[in-house]
């Protein structure tokens, strides 16, 4: 299970990260000073802007840097029926065009002012970022320049027409990719007529239908004031950090206020789905829904979860897949909590002959520490692994934001981070058996295998 902060999604065509270079003087100051000590976990500050809009800051004055985040509600899973690759979309367009300036007046207004400007969509949500120096010279416009981009979007019809086309290209150049094909195809099995089935990036339908029209309403719905968590990590203090909050969303339309999230139907029973492709591997993955952030079984589930495939070299996967057999260079597992059940996977790729006993050896090594749970010895190195490396985690403030961002998001304990490793080393054998055995049902794993098929199944056929 990954504590990272949700926001990059899997996908890099369905997570749009764009970035501008920062001025020679900010790279100096980063490559001089970057190399931080690790800090205790940072105070967090919360608050809501009179536009309604939920703010969090830590204050550090470290480097003489800002980092600013929105987050919005806007993510796949509010597209509209038919309209998948929608919230793709709107959000790589924001810099295409805002207010008076094109995307080339955007785009040289951030290199100016040494500016570092980045967008991103998920499935539970789009942001948009920036990085600054925190000389008011230099933030106060560069923070203007971010309001222009999601406040008044231009959505000019050309770089909307443009912007399709980049996304058809790579929904084309997926065909290819045995490992994106699995994804897309495991999502499907394991979350039927939930957004969450549907690939980020849209098909080749689903992007051809969508109109401006689209964007734009898809817009003024979901990047509203009420819409959004305001992030705010770097060197100001908390009056200056209320100012920018309060200019920054003040520019921000209202929105549509926030609908339930759409209700999950679990798995009922699993199976197999195994699509043939000219690749030298079989790409294999299994699983079934997971659990969503803050869940009370988190903490079990995630240091268990080291043990059984998340922890790389020293994890039971890997040991039973790639050093005892040499079935495959490695094996995995992981959580991926979202604001609904996100997947729990366990995955390998392996030669099309070795497919049959590598997924066997994965199953049987996934039900063996369900039924059994680790030793005291495995428990123990988790937890000083996980332990040991956590200050790691905070050691820049863009680190900091990431983590932030998902407290923010999803409404996760303001203390998320001072509890963090106290819960760590609070897991017990017992309870990584008891929320092993309630939260995953190894009869209801789907599996997806992508690749050539095994010399048995082509004779038969």
């Amino acid at each position: 299970m990954r504590v990272d902060n949700g926001v990059t999604a899997r996908n890099a065509a369905g997570a749009r990260l764009q970035g501008r270079s920062l001025i020679p003087a900010v790279a100096a100051i980063l490559l001089l000073l970057g190399a931080q000590a690790a800090r205790p976990a940072p105070t967090l500050e919360h608050w809501q802007t009179a536009a309604g809009s939920q703010v969090f800051f830590v204050e550090s004055h470290e480097l003489p840097m800002v980092d600013v985040r929105l987050l919005f509600d806007a993510g796949t899973v509010r597209e509209p029926a038919g309209r998948n690759g929608l919230a793709v979309l709107t959000n790589s367009l924001l810099d295409e065009g805002a207010g008076e300036m094109d995307a080339t007046a955007i785009s040289f207004e951030f290199e100016r002012l040494g500016a570092q400007y980045g967008a991103a969509s998920g499935y539970d949500y789009a942001s948009v970022s920036v990085r600054s120096l925190s000389d008011p010279a230099l933030l106060e416009p560069a923070l203007q320049n971010l309001r222009r981009v999601v406040a008044e979007p231009a959505f000019p019809g050309k770089a909307v027409e443009r912007q399709k086309q980049r996304l058809l290209v790579a929904i084309e150049r997926k065909r290819q990719s045995p490992g994106e094909i699995a994804r897309d195809a495991y999502h499907a099995a394991i979350y039927g007529d939930h957004p969450y089935a549907l690939p980020n990036d849209g098909t080749l339908d689903s992007v051809m239908s969508v109109q401006r029209r689209d964007i734009v309403n898809f817009h003024r719905d979901r990047y509203g004031a009420r819409n959004a968590r305001l992030v705010i990590v770097g060197d100001l203090d908390r009056e200056q950090a209320e100012a920018l909050a309060g200019e920054l969303t003040a520019g921000l339309p209202r929105g549509r206020a926030p609908e339930p999230f759409p209700a999950l139907t679990p798995v009922e029973q699993g199976g197999e789905i195994r699509v043939e492709h000219p690749s030298s591997q079989v790409h294999i993955l299994l699983g079934q829904p997971g659990i969503r952030r803050g869940d009370p079984d988190y903490f079990p589930l995630y240091v268990g979860n080291h043990i059984l495939g998340g922890g790389g070299f020293v994890s039971r996967l890997y040991e039973e897949v790639r050093e005892k057999r040499g079935l495959s260079y490695g094996a995995y597992s992981y959580f991926s909590p979202r604001r609904g059940p996100g997947p729990f996977t366990a995955s390998l790729q392996t030669r099309g002959d070795q497919q049959e006993q590598a997924l066997q050896v994965m199953r049987d090594t996934i039900r063996d520490f369900i039924d059994r749970g680790p030793t005291q010895a495995e428990l123990e190195a988790a937890q000083n692994n996980i332990s040991g490396g956590f200050p790691l985690r905070l050691d820049s403030n863009g680190k900091i934001l990431g983590y932030i961002a998902m407290i923010g998001f999803y409404d996760l304990p303001r203390d998320y981070l001072d509890t963090f490793v106290d819960k760590v080393n609070a897991v017990t054998i017992e309870q990584i058996r008891d929320a092993f055995k309630r939260r995953l049902q190894p009869e209801r794993f789907v599996t997806v295998m992508v690749g050539p098929n095994p010399p048995a199944a082509r004779e038969a056929d």
